[in-house]
C-alpha cells in the first residue's frame, strides 16, 4: 500500500533509500495503535527501514512510527493545482 501511494505522490528514491516527496506535494499519514491515532501530516520524505517508518516534515521533525499501525495516507495537491481554481467570481 506505501509504495502505491509514494508513487501517486511522486516520492523518487534519495540517498539511503529515502523516498522524497516531488516539490509541492505533501504527504499526510494516519495512524493508530491500541486506540491511540497520530496524524502525521506535511511529510516531505520518507523511509522504510524493516518495519519501522521515518517521515519527516517541513519543519524537519522525524516521526518513528510502526508500518503496520498506517493505516491511510493523503497525498495533499501540489502548489500549482491548488492555485489553479481561485475562489469567488470569474
Amino acid at each position: 500500500m506505501l509504495t502505491r501511494i509514494l508513487t501517486e505522490a511522486g516520492a523518487k528514491a534519495g540517498k539511503d533509500e529515502v523516498r522524497e516527496l516531488s516539490e509541492g506535494s505533501r504527504l499526510t499519514l494516519y495512524v493508530a495503535h491500541d486506540g491511540a491515532s497520530l496524524t502525521i501530516s506535511r511529510v516531505s520524505s520518507l523511509k522504510v527501514d524493516g518495519e519501522l517508518v521515518v517521515a519527516k516534515n517541513d519543519k524537519g521533525e522525524r516521526f518513528f512510527v510502526q508500518l503496520a499501525d498506517v493505516f491511510a495516507a493523503g497525498v495533499d495537491a501540489t502548489a500549482a493545482q491548488s492555485s489553479a481554481r481561485k475562489a469567488g467570481f470569474f
